[in-house]
């Protein structure tokens, strides 16, 4: 049921029971529909500062804080695979007036990897899913292999040799390695890092042999030449990548990618989930905006907050899958 439809729905069983003060109450909802923001919004970040999660809410920040005429402010809280910062989120008023903008792990893989959280990933409120970002093979340049297929031999040949660095249990990044090893019949040592960021530093360093992670972090490094990359985890080749091949010309079906998404508190107005997406929404089809996510290896996307939500129930089932077959457990 749409919100206008509801709406309707409310008012005419309103008139039927003859009551006119719930008709009267609604007037002020509306008019803080039309008023918000009043003061200045907090964006959490429950990621450290200089990745994707975080780069596309302070790309957005200028544009939002003119439209809205009120200060943005992105707060990082980061830890426990972004449990933290998102129960700040999930404790906060449902007021409008704190956005969590999150990676997937807390919404779609923790529930599936801790015994308890203190928050409830589907109570939240949907905003958008503000962007997709494509899973890539990254390797070193000390990788013999120079193609996705090459590479898939090279490993069967070296069970158990390659080291591959993942952004830490339970992300994108690892349950993509290990969906890998599943289908391709390989094994590698994994070793967990805390982000990117530490991960492609000892690959740089030849400490690690690769890692598949998400371009809005890595794109830099392998257009410097400082790495190599051997394919995409997405459905058809990308736009801006013409010639990087896709996984799923060897593995067919085989698509991952991380997301950034927009969410309110459990219980905040609808209408403001719907205010902040139309204005989300408008400021990813900025043009310079967009550039800037593209520029960092992300894809602008934009959705309803309906769409949002079955986006992440789909995201969740996928891998919560994997993460079972796989037997993945927290040390």
């Amino acid at each position: 049921m749409t919100n206008n439809t509801r709406d309707k729905f409310s008012r005419r069983h309103v008139l039927r029971a003859g009551l006119a003060l719930p008709a009267v109450l609604a007037l002020p909802r509306v008019s803080f529909a039309q008023e918000y923001p009043a003061k200045p919004v907090k964006m959490i970040v429950p990621y450290p500062a200089g990745g994707s999660t975080d780069i596309l809410p302070r790309i957005m920040q200028d544009w939002l804080s003119q439209r809205w005429k009120q200060p943005i402010v992105v707060e990082n809280k980061p830890g426990a695979a972004g449990n933290i910062g998102v129960e700040a989120a999930y404790i906060a008023p449902p007021d409008g007036y704190t956005v969590l903008i999150t990676a997937p792990s807390p919404m779609t893989v923790n529930q599936s990897l801790y015994p308890k959280l203190n928050f409830v990933p589907s109570e939240f409120v949907p905003i958008s899913i503000l962007a997709t970002i494509p899973t890539a093979l990254i390797v070193s340049n000390r990788m013999p292999a120079a193609s996705f297929k090459e590479f898939i031999a090279y490993a069967k040949a070296n069970p158990g040799k390659l080291t591959v660095a993942t952004q830490g249990v339970g992300t994108t990044s690892h349950l993509t390695s290990e969906w890998f090893q599943m289908m391709t019949e390989t094994k590698f040592l994994t070793v967990p890092y805390r982000g990117s960021g530490p991960a492609l530093t000892d690959m740089l360093g030849g400490t690690v042999d690769l890692m598949f992670d998400n371009l809005g972090t890595s794109l830099q490094l392998v257009r410097s030449g400082q790495l190599k990359m051997l394919a995409v985890a997405t459905d058809k080749r990308m736009a801006d990548l013409p010639d990087v091949q896709t996984m799923t010309e060897t593995l067919p079906g085989f698509v991952s990618s991380t997301w950034v998404g927009g969410f309110l508190p459990p219980k905040s107005p609808l209408e403001i989930a719907g205010k902040l997406n139309a204005d989300f929404n408008e400021a990813i089809r900025q043009t310079d905006i967009a550039k800037r996510f593209r520029d960092n290896g992300c894809e602008p996307l934009g959705t309803s907050p309906k769409e949002a939500m079955d986006f992440v129930n789909a995201e969740r089932e996928k891998w919560s899958k994997v993460v079972q077959v796989a037997g993945i457990k927290l040390n």
